[in-house]
C-alpha cells in the first residue's frame, strides 16, 4: 500500500475519498468540521442531530460531496473515535482500520484521513498506516472463488503542523509492523495439514533470508542431545518431527548493556488434539491457532529486522505436533527436561509448558537476561479475561509494569494474574520434581506459569497467556474476524523502549 504524509491542505487531497475522525457529541459548528458540513449540504449535522451518527467508536457515514467544489475527493466517511478525552495515538489504529474496510466495500481505492489526535506525528502516522494494512487482511486465502480482492491502496495521512521528516518515519514504520502483524496472522490461520512443524521452520527461514536474521532450526537429535526430554515428549505421537526455530537479531552498532540480550519465547503447537488426554471434537479444529505464540516471535522478529533496532534480540520457537499415536506420552510418564528436572505428565493436553520449559530454559542458555514467552496457553485465562486482556505474569514486577504499560500505548490490554511460593507448591510431584498440571479446577493460568517459571534460573521473565486474545471469533469494524496478532505491538514498543 503507498503512504504519503501531508501537513495542511486535508480537503485538497488528491484522493477518492476523505476520512475525518469525528468524536461523540461533537457538533460540526467551527473548523474544518463546519466547512466539511457546508460542502455536503448541511449533512453532518444532520445525521449527528438524528443520532444516526453518534461517533461511537466503530460508527461510520458517508456522504458524497456535491460536484463542482473545491474539493477533489468525491466523497466524505465520517469514523466515530468515542469520548475526545479518551482518544490516544494507539486509537488511531482502530479509526485507520474502520475507515479502510469501509471505503474498500464501497470500492474505494484511495483516501486520505484526519486522526486529529495530539501527541508524536510519527507515532500518529505509523498507526494510521499499520491500522489500514492490518485492516485488509481476511480469512479467504484458500477460496477459489468469492474471495475480497477488494483493496486500498493508497493513504494519506494529514497531521497538522508535524514534520516531513517525522511522518516519513512514521509510514514506513508502520508499513512494517502492519506487514509484519499480517504475516503473523497468515501463519496462525494456516490448516495445520500445510503449516506443520516443518513447514513453519521453511517459512521462518524464508523471512529470516529476506529480511537479514541470522536463523538456526535444532532438529530432533540435536534437541535430543541438549536434553529437551520434555519438549520431545510432545512430540513423541506425532509422525511430525519437532523443530526449535532460533532466530537472531544483531545490531550494526549495539546501545545495550554489557552482558544483556531479550529473548522473545513462543510456543508453536501446529495442531493440538490433547494427545492421550484427547479434547472434546465440538471445536477441536480452532487447535490450528495454538501455534499463536509462535508466529507472534516470528512475526515480531521480522518487523524487528525491518526497524533495525539498537540492540540484540533473540527469538525461540517450539514448533511441535500434538497428536495421540502409538508412541504418545502417556499420564504418568516422567520426563527429565534440559535443566535436568522431572516432570510428571499427568495430563498430555497441559502440552503448551511442556515445550515452552525446554524453550525458556535454552534461551536464557544462550544468555538471554530478559525472556518473554508468549502462548495460547490455558483455556482457563478466556474464562478470567475473555477476550479483551491477555493474562501476564512473571518473576520481575518491575518489568511486568513495563510490558503492562507498553502493552497500553500499543492499544493491547495486559491482566497481571498472582505468581507466589503457594501456587508453586500446588506443582509439587510425588514421585518427581514436578507435575504439569495443579489442582483440578483451580488457578489453572496460573499454574500453567509456574510451571513454566521452574526452567528460569536468573533471567528476568514474563509469561503472556494470548489465548484469549490471539483469536477474534467476530468481525470488527478495524480487523477481520480470526487471527488478531496479538502482542506484535508491545512487543516492537518494549523493544523500541530498550534501546
Amino acid at each position: 500500500m503507498e503512504s504519503q504524509g501531508i501537513t495542511e491542505n486535508f480537503s485538497e487531497a488528491n484522493v477518492e475519498a476523505l476520512a475525518v475522525v469525528v468524536f461523540k457529541d461533537e457538533k460540526p459548528a467551527s473548523g474544518l468540521l463546519k466547512d466539511l458540513d457546508k460542502l455536503t449540504g448541511g449533512h453532518i449535522a444532520a445525521v449527528i442531530k438524528s443520532e444516526e451518527f453518534k461517533g461511537e467508536p466503530g460508527d461510520t457515514s458517508l456522504f458524497r460531496f456535491a460536484p463542482g467544489g473545491k474539493v477533489k475527493a468525491k466523497s466524505l466517511l465520517l469514523v466515530g473515535a468515542g469520548d475526545k478525552a479518551d482518544y490516544k495515538v494507539s486509537d488511531v489504529c482502530i479509526a485507520a482500520g474502520t475507515a479502510t474496510r469501509y471505503l474498500r466495500k464501497c470500492y474505494i481505492k484511495s483516501f486520505a484521513l484526519l486522526p486529529r489526535c495530539e501527541g508524536d506525528a510519527a507515532e500518529i502516522a505509523q498507526n494510521a498506516v499499520a491500522g489500514a494494512v492490518i485492516s485488509q487482511f481476511e480469512l479467504d486465502k484458500y477460496k477459489t472463488k468469492d474471495k475480497d480482492e477488494k483493496s486500498v491502496t493508497k493513504l494519506v495521512v494529514c497531521v497538522e503542523d508535524a514534520r516531513e521528516t517525522e511522518l516519513k518515519k512514521g509510514l514506513s514504520r508502520g508499513q512494517a509492523i502492519g506487514d509484519s502483524m499480517n504475516f503473523t496472522r497468515d501463519l496462525a490461520n494456516e490448516p495445520p495439514n500445510i503449516l506443520t512443524p516443518t513447514e513453519m521452520a521453511n517459512r521462518a527461514q524464508k523471512m529470516a533470508k529476506e529480511t537479514g536474521l541470522k536463523c538456526e532450526i535444532l532438529d530432533e537429535a540435536k534437541m535430543r542431545k541438549l536434553g529437551m526430554g520434555s519438549l520431545l515428549s510432545v512430540a513423541n505421537g506425532s509422525d511430525q518431527p519437532a523443530k526449535m526455530i532460533v532466530l537472531k537479531y544483531t545490531p550494526a552498532k549495539s546501545t545495550a548493556k554489557k552482558g544483556e540480550l531479550l529473548a522473545l519465547v513462543g510456543k508453536g503447537i501446529t495442531f493440538d488434539t490433547g494427545g492421550i488426554s484427547i479434547k472434546p471434537a465440538e471445536g477441536m479444529e480452532a487447535m490450528k491457532y495454538d501455534m499463536s505464540g509462535g508466529a507472534t516471535v516470528i512475526g515480531t522478529m521480522r518487523a524487528i529486522a525491518l526497524l533495525k533496532p539498537s540492540i540484540p534480540i533473540l527469538g525461540v520457537v517450539a514448533a511441535v505436533e500434538n497428536m495421540p499415536g502409538g508412541s504418545a506420552s502417556r499420564p504418568s510418564d516422567i520426563v527429565t527436561a534440559s535443566n535436568g528436572k522431572t516432570v510428571e505428565i499427568l495430563n498430555t493436553d497441559a502440552e503448551g509448558r511442556l515445550v515452552l520449559a525446554d524453550a525458556v530454559a535454552y534461551a536464557e542458555n544462550q544468555g538471554a537476561t530478559r525472556i518473554v514467552d508468549m502462548a495460547t496457553l490455558t483455556g482457563a485465562v478466556i474464562i478470567a479475561l475473555g477476550d479483551q486482556n491477555t493474562g501476564i505474569m512473571g518473576n520481575d514486577q518491575a518489568f511486568v509494569d513495563e510490558i503492562i504499560e507498553y502493552g497500553k500505548e500499543a492499544g493491547e490490554g495486559f491482566w497481571q494474574l498472582p505468581l507466589s511460593k503457594e501456587y508453586s507448591k500446588q506443582i509439587k510431584s510425588d514421585i518427581a520434581d514436578i507435575k504439569n498440571i495443579g489442582p483440578r479446577g483451580k488457578a489453572g493460568t496460573i499454574m500453567g506459569a509456574v510451571f513454566i517459571q521452574e526452567f528460569i534460573d536468573k533471567a528476568k521473565w514474563a509469561h503472556l497467556d494470548i489465548a484469549g486474545t490471539a483469536w477474534f471469533d467476530t468481525v470488527r469494524p478495524h480487523q477481520a474476524k480470526g487471527p488478531t496478532g496479538v502482542a506484535v505491538r508491545t512487543l516492537l514498543t518494549l523493544v523500541e523502549r530498550s534501546q
